[in-house]
């Protein structure tokens, strides 16, 4: 009961927030950036490790650099995400410009469907609201509930404002097949770490090995849909660019493990272009295949032991 009360509160404290102009909640971030860095040192840790062994050629020096920018960006994402219960959808349009449009309007005109791949950089929150009112086709951003019910429906709520039909990561084979008879946008993101269970396919991303999902390539080439990159530009504060940039046209014909390969790529250069507007708070390579090998190894061994006690 008390749980319920304090999301309740949350809820309600958010969303009063919301309503403060865009210039004054920037100014709150600004104070929010000193608290969660200099103060709090909010996963400081995370974030230093993450950049030291993605960047091995750079010095001490240059790592603060990127980190605090880092963080500075990040308090005034979260008070940009706070904003989403209000914004206008004349004012989101003002902010989030996309090139490229008539690239991924040729398929919708033509009643065919697109994959957007997207990654958690610059305001992807932002990107993923506006292509519900940018393109012509529904859109389907794929996300993950949270534990907490009452956000998880407050977040889905907000998300859905202009146009998006927000589907569970469970839920995404039946959303695509319930979608195949008209045009319709489904986007991915394509940088989070899979669960340990999920690590099927590792590769390198930023000089560490990395685990990446499969769903968006296993999607492309059984529908042949083709995929485009959500490339975010960040502009200056509030104003993001969003180039519609095709990867894969033909997803029947490649490769396994192609379109992932394109996808992590492409990630890859957008960070090294410039880092400081990434999720390097996000723990991404806390699996590693060795570990995650040895792990599977005893499970095998403990399940052939139960195995050999069940036939005495």
């Amino acid at each position: 009961m008390f749980e319920k009360a304090f999301s309740y509160l949350g809820i309600f404290f958010l969303t009063s927030l919301s309503l403060l102009p865009l210039g004054l909640l920037y100014f709150l971030a600004d104070i929010f950036y000193v608290l969660i860095y200099y103060v709090f040192g909010y996963r400081k840790k995370v974030v230093r490790e993450n950049l030291l062994n993605s960047f091995p050629g750079k010095n001490i020096e240059e790592i603060i650099v990127i980190e605090k920018r880092f963080f500075k960006y990040l308090a005034s994402l979260i008070f940009e995400i706070i904003k989403m219960k209000s914004i206008s959808a004349k004012e989101l349009n003002k902010r989030v410009q996309f090139k490229n449009v008539d690239l991924v309007e040729a398929y919708l005109k033509n009643n065919e469907s697109v994959l957007f791949c997207a990654a958690h950089y610059g305001n992807y929150e932002w990107v993923c609201m506006a292509i519900g009112m940018a393109f012509s086709g529904q859109h389907y951003p794929i996300y993950k509930p949270l534990s907490d019910e009452i956000f998880d429906n407050w977040f889905l709520r907000m998300r859905s404002r202009f146009g998006n039909q927000m589907i569970s990561m469970r839920q995404t084979i039946r959303a695509i097949q319930a979608t195949k008879h008209y045009p319709s946008m489904f986007t991915f993101g394509s940088d989070q770490a899979p669960s340990k269970e999920d690590s099927q396919y590792w590769t390198t991303l930023l000089n560490q090995e990395a685990s990446i999902q499969l769903g968006i390539e296993k999607i492309a080439r059984k529908t042949n849909r083709p995929v485009f990159y959500l490339k975010i530009s960040y502009l200056k504060r509030g104003y993001y660019e969003v180039d519609c940039v095709p990867i894969c046209l033909n997803p029947e014909s490649t490769a396994e493990f192609e379109i992932t390969e394109l996808h992590t790529r492409f990630l890859e250069d957008l960070i090294k272009e410039e880092p400081a507007y990434w999720l390097w708070s996000h723990r991404r390579w806390k699996y590693k295949p060795e570990k995650l090998a040895r792990k599977t190894e005893r499970e095998h061994k403990a399940n052939g032991k139960c195995s050999s006690l069940n036939h005495l």
